[in-house]
């Protein structure tokens, strides 16, 4: 019988994901990680067999959470397309914080690894594949409440949402202005307008 672990697993990848999220996958040694979580390297690779399987983790993580704050927003607001509205609010917001002007974890990946790495672009790809799924249920919902008109294809503007989503954040690792990503968030949400 394996051992369990001795220290907080969720609390370790929320470390690990802002070191890899701060870095980069390439650019982020085993010391890093070991420093960010105040673990042993052998600890480290006894839970997540390697530095690519804490990467994986952590994207993990990452998807987890940003899936939960969509959901949230989406919940929360007084219907489907205002929900989008506010989440997008929320991006541009977030981009313009000293803190969040590293994009996404998730699109950063993308850039970086995805297309060389078969295991992480595989990851990467169904977790946006998963938030794209969110987007459509709720523009499908907006479409079924009248709120969207009916020769609007949900699939389409879910991918449309998606690529305006990864603009955004690869934008707001350049520079932070707020007023002009509002104006493009502004623009590319016209589309789902009734």
């Amino acid at each position: 019988m394996a051992r369990p672990a001795g220290f907080d697993r969720e609390q370790v990848l929320g470390r690990v994901t802002e070191a890899f999220w701060e870095h980069g996958y390439c650019a982020t040694s085993i010391s890093q990680l070991v420093e960010a979580t105040q673990l042993k390297p052998g600890s480290l690779y006894a839970a997540f067999d390697s530095k690519q399987g804490l990467f994986l983790a952590a994207l993990d993580f990452y998807a987890g959470q940003s899936l939960q704050r969509l959901r949230a927003v989406l919940a929360g607001a007084a219907d489907p397309l205002q929900g989008i509205r506010d989440f997008f609010g929320q991006l541009v917001r977030a981009g313009a914080e000293g803190k969040r002007r590293r994009g996404c974890l998730l699109v950063n990946t993308v850039l970086e690894v995805g297309r060389h790495d078969a295991v992480v672009q595989t990851r990467v790809k169904a977790h946006l594949a998963e938030i794209e799924s969110v987007f459509r249920a709720a523009l499908e919902e907006a479409q079924a409440q009248g709120l969207l008109a009916t020769d609007r294809s949900p699939e389409s503007l879910a991918r449309f949402l998606m690529t305006t989503i990864w603009g955004l954040r690869v934008l707001s690792g350049l520079e932070g202005d707020a007023e002009q990503a509002m104006r493009v968030v502004d623009q590319a949400l016209s589309v789902i307008e009734a």
